[in-house]
C-alpha cells in the first residue's frame, strides 16, 4: 500500500464514529479474564488488507465465511458457529459487555470458527476482498429514530456498496429489525442501491422467521412487548440494478 494510500485510508479510519456505550456495568472476573487472554487470539488482524483473506483470520479454513455486524450478546452468531462448525463467521461488535457473552459461548463449548472484532464493522468490510463472504447478517440494528439521527443508521448507500463488494453473487443478506420504520427505510435504501434481490414472495412472508432462525433475546424482549418482528431476506446480485428489489 502506498504512502497517500495509507494517510487516505487513515483520514476514512479517524471519521469513523461510534455511536451509543461502549461498556455498560463492569465485567464479571471471568469475562474480564477472557477479554484479556482470549479476545487477542480470535480478533482479525486487519493490518495487512486488503492482500489478507477472511481464512487468515482463522486457524483453519473453512468451505464458507459470513459476517454478523453488531452481535448484540452473541447468541445468534454463537447458535450458528455450533449449528454450522464447517463456516467461518466473523462477528462485529464494539459493546465490551456483548462482546464478554460471547467470548463466554466460544470458551466453554470451544468454538474455533469465530472471528471477534471488538469495534467497527466498517473496519471489517474495508479490510476484505471483494466477493469473500457468502452470508450477512444485520439483526435488529440501533434503529436511531430520531430524524435528526438518521445518519447513523447502518443502512446507507456506502455500507451496501461495502457489504454488496464483500458477498459473492448470490449470497445470502438477512435484515431483521423490529421497528417498522427502519424496515421500510431500508427497502428504500436497498431498492435505491440495486445491489440485492428481495426473496419475499407473499405479503406477509417477511415476518416469518428463517426455518434455521436461533433467535435473540432481544427478539424475546421485542416480542413480549408486544412488537412485531420482520425478517428482509436478499441475495446479492450479479451486478447492481438501482431502483429494483
Amino acid at each position: 500500500m502506498s504512502e497517500q494510500r495509507e494517510t487516505a485510508q487513515a483520514g476514512v479510519e479517524n471519521r469513523r464514529i461510534i455511536y451509543g456505550r461502549r461498556q455498560g456495568h463492569k465485567l464479571h472476573p471471568r469475562q474480564q479474564k477472557l477479554v484479556e487472554e482470549l479476545l487477542p487470539q480470535c480478533r482479525p488482524d486487519l493490518s495487512v488488507a486488503p492482500e489478507n483473506t477472511p481464512q487468515d483470520w482463522f486457524q483453519k479454513p473453512f468451505s464458507a465465511y459470513a459476517l454478523e455486524i453488531g452481535f448484540g450478546g452473541g447468541e445468534h452468531l454463537a447458535a450458528r458457529a455450533k449449528a454450522a462448525p464447517d463456516i467461518g463467521f466473523i462477528g462485529c461488535e464494539p459493546f465490551l459487555n456483548g462482546v464478554a457473552k460471547l467470548l463466554i459461548e466460544i470458551d466453554q463449548d470451544r468454538l474455533d470458527n469465530i472471528a471477534v472484532h471488538d469495534d467497527d464493522a466498517r473496519d471489517v468490510l474495508a479490510a476484505l476482498p471483494d466477493a469473500s463472504l457468502d452470508h450477512a447478517y444485520l439483526l435488529y440494528p440501533d434503529p436511531w429514530p430520531k430524524k435528526r439521527h438518521h445518519k447513523r443508521r447502518f443502512i446507507s448507500a456506502a455500507n451496501l456498496d461495502k457489504l454488496f463488494n464483500a458477498l459473492k453473487p448470490g449470497a445470502s443478506f438477512l435484515l431483521a429489525s423490529d421497528i417498522a420504520d427502519y424496515l421500510d427505510w431500508s427497502l428504500a435504501h436497498i431498492r435505491a442501491h440495486g445491489g440485492f434481490e428481495w426473496l419475499a414472495q407473499t405479503a406477509d412472508d417477511w415476518h416469518q422467521a428463517p426455518s434455521d432462525w436461533p433467535g435473540t433475546r432481544y427478539e424475546a424482549k421485542a416480542i413480549k412487548a408486544g412488537r412485531r418482528p420482520g425478517y428482509l431476506r436478499f441475495t446479492r446480485r450479479v451486478e447492481k440494478t438501482p431502483g429494483k428489489l
